[in-house]
């Protein structure tokens, strides 16, 4: 239960969330402060007094829950092995529920020095965009639950996938059962490689009846990671996701990928290196050749695409549908009356904008800058900008065309797929690791260039690279943020910011109910 002193400092951390869909309405029919405050104040009474009842009976510890979907062991028969993908599904469906929860994005990308918050100034997600930490910002902790929630439902698909494997018999279903326990490794360790990125030292939960909560470092943590990424590497089969039997799943190189990501961030570049070069010349990736459509409908796991999340409508204009919540909503413009339409947080910014045009950008910056007052090319008629306290840009890569959505759907983003790891990301890592080990990084670097349109360069130097990686990756998963974190431009090129502001801190309803996350943290 919650610990009296807290209930305060927690309903101010969920006030947002408690509140902010009906202010946000309130405040579209331009219903003045002191209205708003007394329309907010009376609910907010009850609200409290609910909280404190319930805080008694509630828990938000990250180990408290038992994982969704998860079929009791007791009715599950483990000796009919037609069933053994079903925990790996699940797994697959807690990425798209967990990963993608919006406020995970907003938080995840907000921090770029391209971003713009959306949000009022003096909120939690503006001030982070400043630098300005609340442990008790609900958001905070709900990237914590949520990247646990994955980790959780990963360790007991293990479980299951363990008891499935009791009952194997011949080599051809073992083999099955170690390619869909890559899938849930990889899944696993995609939401310890998150976490990290957001807290640094976090505990390494090995399974999920663990007493032992305490944090382990980053080191340990990256280590185990890339342990689960290699079982992975040696077990999947080494395929593009497009060519999986259960198409979209992860394969070997998804694994070789992320574990790259890991390696880069710890600046072990002859590893980086040599995971890149054997996916570039083993995997048949290729870029997607039309840039604008590669985030959308047509680009759906194309073959650029080594990770991605997938959705769909089923074809119907209503009914069933496989969606990620508010993801594609909260990245929408202020546009009421169109199915273009959504939030309008996470814009980009203007400083962002003209240094792209400077560059002499076309096809990138049509696809990325979904501009207020603008029409796109499939003729959606984006309204001008309403509030001069918010942006006028938002990302351009989470915008679904109207004629592309399924007839009667009105949802932004519907059908569409989330993309996360793509072949572009690789041929730049795989760049710049060739420079900082002393070769030409210039092949992969302007096969990247050549899908933009712009001219090919020669003796790339690193500062390049990192600036060609601002451009492509632009508003996706935090990437500005995290290059320059590592590569320590980060001092220099993000105002407010200072070593001690790297990660975000460890959530207040965490720490409060496991004071073993206060310890320092072990190596192992």
């Amino acid at each position: 239960a919650f610990r009296s002193t807290g209930i305060v400092k927690y309903v101010r951390a969920n006030l947002d969330i408690i509140t902010g869909p009906l202010r946000r309405h309130l405040l579209s029919k331009n219903i003045n402060k002191l209205e708003l405050m007394k329309t907010l104040i009376k609910p907010f009474v009850y609200i409290i007094s609910a909280l404190m009842v319930l805080s008694f009976a509630s828990c938000n510890d990250f180990l408290d829950k038992e994982p969704e979907g998860k079929v009791p062991e007791e009715k599950v028969d483990y000796t009919n092995l037609s069933n053994m993908y079903q925990p790996v599904s699940g797994v697959y469906a807690k990425i798209r529920t967990s990963g993608l929860h919006w406020v995970i994005w907003e938080i995840t990308t907000i921090r770029d020095q391209d971003v713009f918050s959306g949000q009022w100034n003096g909120s939690d997600y503006y001030n982070l965009s400043e630098y300005k930490y609340n442990d008790s910002f609900w958001g905070i902790n709900e990237l914590w639950m949520q990247y646990y929630n994955i980790i959780k439902t990963a360790n007991a698909a293990i479980e299951s996938l363990d008891l499935y494997a009791e009952n194997i018999t011949n080599d051809d279903d073992m083999k099955t059962y170690k390619q869909y326990r890559g899938e849930v490794m990889f899944m696993r360790a995609y939401a310890y490689y998150r976490l990290v990125q957001a807290f640094g030292a976090v505990t390494i939960l090995r399974d999920n009846n663990q007493t032992d909560l305490s944090r382990s470092t980053v080191n340990a943590v990256y280590k185990y990671a890339l342990e689960d990424l290699q079982y992975g590497m040696d077990n999947m089969p080494r395929i593009r996701p497009n060519q999986s039997e259960h198409k979209g799943a992860v394969t070997a190189f998804s694994a070789a990928m992320l574990a790259a990501k890991i390696h880069l961030n710890q600046a072990n570049y002859t590893k980086v290196e040599e995971l890149t070069d054997d996916i570039i010349k083993n995997g048949k990736f290729t870029l997607y050749p039309d840039f604008y459509q590669l985030f959308k409908i047509p680009g759906k796991l194309c073959d650029e695409s080594i990770f991605e999340c997938q959705m769909t409508d089923f074809g119907n204009g209503s009914g069933d549908l496989i969606d990620p919540g508010e993801w594609f909503t909260c990245q929408g413009p202020n546009n009421s009356g169109s199915n273009i339409n959504g939030w309008g947080d996470c814009g980009i910014l203007k400083s962002f904008r003209d240094w792209a045009y400077e560059r002499g950008e076309t096809v990138r910056a049509t696809t990325s800058f979904l501009l207020a007052g603008s029409t796109t090319p499939d003729g959606d008629v984006i309204k001008p900008q309403i509030n001069s306290a918010k942006t006028d840009c938002w990302n351009g890569k989470a915008y679904t065309p109207t004629n592309q959505l399924t007839p009667g759907r009105t949802k932004y983003g519907t059908n569409n797929n989330v993309r996360i790891f793509r072949y572009a990301d690789v041929l730049l890592m795989n760049a710049e690791a060739k420079i900082k080990n002393g070769k030409s990084g210039d092949n992969p670097f302007n096969e990247v260039r050549r899908r933009a349109k712009m001219p090919e360069l020669k003796n790339v130097t690193f500062e390049q690279v990192i600036d060609e990686r601002r451009m492509e990756l632009v508003c996706e998963w935090g990437e500005r943020y995290n290059d320059l974190v590592r590569t320590g431009l980060a001092k220099t090129e993000l105002v407010g910011w200072s070593e001690d502001k790297a990660l975000l801190p460890l959530p207040f309803n965490q720490y409060t109910q496991t004071p073993d996350l206060l310890k320092e943290p072990k190596d192992e």
